[in-house]
């Protein structure tokens, strides 16, 4: 299934009583998508195709700061992934990943939000995922299951 999830990650996850297939459909648009992603950061463009692209933007030290990248894994009912990266001129040298994963649990679904890939970035591997540790938090997931179980 999908990508492997890289050592140095974020994971955050909640379950959910409700089918896969169901959360699903909360991916399938930018409307859907953005009533629960666009929580701390704002949904600019998303285009739900393997290969197609999400943008986000959110405000850092009171500047609008784009970020996103290419969808590397779409596999509806499952898993959707892509590339995250800032816009120059605040952009890493590499991209890292943020993962959505849909997994079947009991009479429900594990959804799990990773943000990974950050030893990509090098010697500053570890302040990264530090300060990023610090900053997700459910609250994308949580506003998802008030929407699925609603």
């Amino acid at each position: 299934m999908g990508v492997s999830i890289s050592p140095l990650h974020v994971r955050r996850g909640l379950w959910m009583a409700a089918s896969a297939s169901q959360i699903w459909q909360e991916f399938e648009t930018m409307h859907r998508l953005s009533a629960w992603f666009g929580r701390g950061h704002e949904l600019v463009y998303f285009e739900p195709v393997l290969g197609g692209r999400i943008e986000l933007s959110v405000v850092v030290d009171e500047e609008v700061r784009p970020f996103g990248g290419q969808l590397i894994v779409w596999e509806p009912g499952c898993e959707m992934t892509f590339e995250n990266n800032w816009h120059p001129p605040h952009q890493w040298p590499v991209s890292t990943l943020l993962t959505l994963r849909l997994v079947p649990m009991y009479e429900g679904t594990l959804v799990e939000l990773f943000h990974h890939g950050f030893e990509r970035l090098g010697a500053g591997a570890g302040d990264e995922l530090e300060g990023y540790e610090a900053g997700w938090s459910v609250r994308q997931l949580s506003a998802l299951k008030a929407i699925v179980e609603g």
